[in-house]
C-alpha cells in the first residue's frame, strides 16, 4: 500500500463532521498515520478530540464560516448532509471556497439523499472519491440500543431482511487511506462488511456478545404501524425523515409506509457484499461479531 504520496509531508489534512459516527474515526486513522489533522465542528470546546488536533469552528451549512477551516489545507473529508441529516443544499459554495483556499482532493461521505454536495465536487477541478457505505454497523447501537438494554428485545417488521453492515472504522479507514494516497481519483466506492446478515442475525450476534437472552420479534406491517405512528415512531422513521429531506408533504405515516417497502423490496445493491474497503487498506473488513464484541457493553443493563 502506497504510503502518503498525496498528502506531502507539513501539509494538513481536515475532517468535517468531525465528531461524527464516522469522523472520530477518520482523525483516528489520520492521527496514527502521522499527518496533520484539523476537525471541524460546530461546537469546538465539547469536541473532545485526541491531543495533537487542531480543532476549528465551521458549519457546512454556513458557507461563511468555512474559509478559516479550509485556509492551508490540501486534502478533505466533506459529508453531504449538515444538521439533522439533513441533506446539504450549497454544494457549490462549498466547492468555491475549497478551491480557492487551494484544497486539491476531497472524500464526500453520502448519505440517503444525494443533495448538491456530490454532483458539485463531481464537476469540479478537485480529485474527488465518493464513499458511499450501505449501513454502518453502528446503527443497532442508535436502533436498538435502549430496547435490548431495557427489554432485551427488538420489535420490528421483515426480520430477514440483508445487508451487508460495515463497521464505522472501516468506512474511516478507507477514507484516511484516500486521502493520504494516490489513485482513487474519481471512484465511488460502494463499501461494505464481509457478509450478508439478517436483522435476526445480528440479534444472534449481539446475544452471543452479551451473554444475554436477546431476541428478534417480528411484526406484520400493521403491526409495525400500531408500533411506528400511534405509539410514537421508531429512531429509523426519524432519520430516514431526515435524509429524504423532512418533505413537508409527507407526513410519518407516509413516510412510514415508503420505509416498511425499502424494507420489504429486495435490493441487490444494497445486499451484494463489495471488496472495496479490502482494495483501498489491503485488509479485509471487520465482521459484526468484531463489532458486537468491541461495544457489547452498550448493550448491557
Amino acid at each position: 500500500m502506497t504510503v502518503d504520496t498525496g498528502t506531502p509531508s507539513g501539509m494538513t489534512v481536515l475532517v468535517t463532521g468531525a465528531t461524527g459516527t464516522v469522523g472520530g474515526h477518520v482523525v483516528g486513522h489520520l492521527l496514527a498515520a502521522g499527518h496533520k489533522v484539523r476537525a471541524m465542528t460546530r461546537h469546538p470546546a465539547t469536541a473532545d478530540l485526541p491531543d495533537g488536533v487542531e480543532v476549528v469552528a465551521g458549519d457546512l451549512t454556513d458557507v461563511s464560516s468555512l474559509a478559516p477551516a479550509f485556509d492551508g489545507v490540501t486534502a478533505a473529508h466533506l459529508i453531504n448532509f449538515g444538521k439533522g441529516y439533513q441533506p446539504l443544499r450549497n454544494g457549490p459554495e462549498i466547492v468555491a471556497v475549497a478551491l480557492k483556499a487551494g484544497i486539491r482532493k476531497v472524500t464526500v461521505l453520502g448519505g440517503w439523499e444525494e443533495g448538491t454536495l456530490e454532483p458539485a465536487v463531481r464537476a469540479s477541478a478537485l480529485e474527488w472519491t465518493l464513499l458511499r457505505p450501505v449501513e454502518f454497523m453502528s446503527n443497532s447501537l442508535s436502533d436498538w440500543g435502549e430496547s435490548l438494554r431495557t427489554r432485551g428485545v427488538v420489535r420490528e417488521p421483515y426480520g430477514d431482511r440483508k445487508s451487508p453492515p460495515i463497521h464505522e472504522s472501516d468506512i474511516a479507514a478507507v477514507a484516511a487511506a484516500v486521502l493520504t494516497e494516490d489513485g482513487h481519483a474519481g471512484e465511488a466506492y460502494h463499501l461494505t462488511g464481509p457478509e450478508v446478515l439478517t436483522a435476526r442475525d445480528k440479534i444472534r450476534i449481539l446475544a452471543e456478545a452479551t451473554g444475554r437472552d436477546l431476541t428478534f420479534e417480528e411484526l406484520t406491517p400493521e403491526q409495525t404501524r400500531e408500533e411506528w405512528v400511534v405509539r410514537g415512531g421508531l429512531p429509523d422513521l426519524l432519520i430516514f425523515k431526515a435524509f429524504t429531506g423532512g418533505n413537508p408533504g409527507l407526513g410519518d405515516a407516509e413516510l412510514m409506509e415508503i420505509l416498511l417497502r425499502v424494507y420489504g423490496t429486495p435490493n441487490p445493491y444494497g445486499t451484494t457484499v463489495t471488496d472495496a474497503v479490502e482494495k483501498v487498506i489491503g485488509r479485509p473488513p471487520r465482521t459484526y461479531a468484531q463489532w458486537a464484541a468491541e461495544h457489547a457493553h452498550h448493550f448491557q443493563p
